[in-house]
């Protein structure tokens, strides 16, 4: 039985390094045994359906055509964004009060908890711009860190009604849900990276913020297709088989990027620096924010 902690919101289990499978039995191995924390079925069950309130929040705020104002970073913020912040933060300090939150608009406003090896991190309204533009390109991001790692994920884009989730070790899973629907109501399917293809592999890049040097990796990288794309959907084209690669080599934040990152390693994919070092959370330093990354079909 996994160790229970939390009040029963967390659960842990072994992983065994080479695997992106959950092990539950192993008498002897020679591989090194980890230990990752995962979201019970129950919690990730009612995360997944606090993320579609919140779509209902947005979508309701997305029909009157609201106007954005720019914050310090002059980045756009809207009612929407604040809306949904505020119920996520409600029902994430009510499901797991003891889990801190680094959320987007609040950090914006210098309100930061201290977060050690297990903290959530939100992103209301992934994809502003494409709130405003009305492409429908825009999500709700929770992200669950351990120890650096994004371990659990959500993703929710309400105007397609589509969502993505997935717990590292345990897989990745998709379905159909309007905001107004129950997660039992979802017809839920297995996600799982395809197999890239040399000299044919699809990339996908961002819609509002593709540069030149993202151009030059593409060209230098065998892609033969790019699909554009707004937000964290992203991450989930790549986890759900339908793209390659996602190149980023302009400035994101941790929030951006958690949710989206234990997806696609839950569907055996990964998000790597140029170094090549695993895209890492936490990092205070940089005032949460993250440095060139590309996120990649394979492990």
């Amino acid at each position: 039985m996994p160790i229970s902690v939390k009040e029963s919101l967390v659960w842990y289990v072994i992983l065994y390094e080479g695997s992106s499978r959950e092990s539950a039995v192993r008498a002897k191995s020679e591989r090194k045994p980890k230990i990752v924390p995962h979201l019970a079925p129950e919690t990730f069950d009612d995360l997944t359906a606090v993320t579609l309130r919140a779509g209902q929040v947005i979508m309701d705020i997305y029909e009157r055509n609201p106007e954005a104002r720019l914050k310090d970073d002059r980045t756009p913020v809207t009612e929407a964004d604040t809306a949904a912040e505020t119920l996520i933060l409600q029902e994430l300090s009510r499901i797991c009060p003891e889990i801190p939150i680094v959320s987007e608009e609040a950090a914006a406003e210098g309100k930061i908890p201290e977060v050690a090896d297990l903290f959530f991190l939100v992103d209301p309204l992934d994809g502003t711009r494409e709130f405003l533009s009305r492409n429908g390109e825009f999500t709700v991001n929770i992200g669950l860190i351990s120890q650096g790692k994004a371990v659990a994920g959500i993703i929710y884009t309400p105007a397609s009604g589509r969502l993505f989730r997935g717990q590292v070790g345990l897989g990745a899973e998709q379905a159909e849900l309007q905001p107004t629907a129950s997660v039992s109501d979802g017809r839920w399917s297995a996600m799982a990276v395809r197999a890239p293809e040399a000299g044919s592999m699809v990339a996908v890049a961002s819609r509002s913020h593709r540069d030149e040097r993202t151009n030059a990796y593409l060209e230098e990288h065998g892609v033969s297709e790019t699909i554009s794309a707004g937000s964290s959907l992203k991450f989930c084209l790549l986890a759900a088989g339908e793209a390659d690669l996602y190149p980023r080599m302009g400035r994101t934040m941790e929030w951006d990027t958690a949710a989206g990152q234990a997806i696609l390693a839950a569907a055996g994919g990964s998000v790597v620096t140029e170094d090549g070092a695993p895209l890492t959370y936490g990092k205070k330093e940089r005032g949460f924010d993250n440095p060139h990354f590309i996120a990649r079909a394979w492990a």
